[in-house]
């Protein structure tokens, strides 16, 4: 059945640049609804519209008599809806590309439906009042958006090279702007040039420690919600219940939590060959210094009761650490595939670049 896109994409073609640039602005546009959710909170306007979808039970937007709660609440609200349309012009720039990137247009899709849960867990969490629990799934839920615009940037830049081994699921994809970098620098292996490849016990080391790496973030982030949702801010100036919890005691795991992901991403640079995984350290460093950053911050907030403005620093670091992961992640899993020996004496998988995507 032909729709809309498919009548599009016979007619006409876009170049691959504009598929990378629509991939990077969901990656943006998903670390502004994690930040401006954070405003929302610290400013006290989560209950700035007091219903969902409707801002009243009469009116779809603020009132001037709600105040400047409402005009925050109401403009994150208008920010979905911005964040609908970027994530729309990635599905039709995927599907409109001369070579086809299925990878891209399935992660483009994912997002759009991450965005729908995302604002209707937003709606519940009006609906129940800011519930500490609810508003760290509303959280949890823009971070499973961040991770699917990341996947997608990859992705992005992995389709236009031709890497299409790596176009069809999450392990193959590469990292932005390292597709080309490891196969001009680090070779195919077999190719004249090339590194030797990696032992296979070598190679599946890496991917653990890269694997484990996101899992001990993910640790990390989870049980920052928990200290969030045990702090002092509530989102309302009204009586917001708080999570159970020891806030001190949650934030001292939290630390501990975080010089583990510290420690895990300094073996896993050291464990990176030079060869041939030239973009995965480089990657790597960066994520070191961007957690360094956060450190800092968190160390920071924690030692002066938490002041709004620091805090909305430590929710961008969030954001940020959790972008760096997934991109140190996806391009150390690529670039091991790709240069490790074949696993118990079976060939390598060969690319199916241009023959089938032509």
């Amino acid at each position: 059945m032909r729709t809309p896109l498919s009548w599009l994409a016979g007619r006409y073609s876009l170049g691959a640049r504009s598929v990378r640039l629509a991939a990077l602005g969901s990656v943006v546009a998903s670390i502004a609804i994690i930040v401006t959710g954070g405003i929302v909170r610290v400013t006290g306007s989560g209950l700035g519209c007091t219903d969902w979808p409707m801002c009243t039970g009469e009116t779809l937007a603020p009132t001037a008599e709600m105040g400047v709660h409402g005009a925050i609440e109401f403009g994150n609200r208008l920010l979905t809806g911005a964040l609908c349309a970027v994530v729309g012009w990635v599905i039709i720039t995927a599907r409109l590309q001369e070579r086809p990137m299925p990878a891209v247009l399935r992660g483009g899709w994912a997002q759009f439906w991450i965005v729908v849960l995302n604002a209707v867990v937003g709606g519940v969490t009006v609906w129940m009042r800011l519930s500490p629990y609810i508003v760290a799934a509303h959280f949890l839920a823009a971070t499973l958006l961040l991770t699917a615009a990341v996947y997608t940037w990859h992705a992005a830049y992995v389709g236009a090279d031709g890497a299409a081994d790596g176009a069809g699921d999450v392990g193959g994809v590469g990292g932005v702007g390292g597709g080309s970098d490891e196969n001009s620098k680090g070779g195919e292996v077999g190719r004249p040039g090339a590194p030797s490849p990696l032992a296979p016990r070598s190679a599946a080391r890496i991917r653990s420690l890269s694997a484990s790496l996101v899992a001990v973030t993910a640790v990390l982030v989870v049980v920052g919600t928990l200290a969030t949702g045990s702090g002092p801010h509530a989102g309302d100036s009204s009586d917001v219940p708080r999570m159970p919890f020891n806030w001190t005691a949650v934030t001292v795991v939290h630390g501990v939590l975080a010089v583990a992901v510290l420690v895990l991403a300094g073996v896993l640079l050291s464990a990176l060959p030079r060869d041939g995984f030239g973009a995965a350290r480089r990657k790597a460093a960066a994520f070191l210094a961007v957690l360094l950053g956060q450190g800092v911050v968190g160390l920071v907030q924690s030692l002066t009761a938490l002041p709004s403005l620091v805090v909305m620093l430590h929710l961008l670091g969030s954001a940020l650490v959790w972008t760096g992961v997934l991109q140190v992640h996806f391009t150390v899993k690529r670039a091991s595939f790709g240069h490790s020996g074949p696993p118990d004496g079976a060939p390598l998988p060969r690319a199916r670049g241009a023959a089938t995507h032509a």
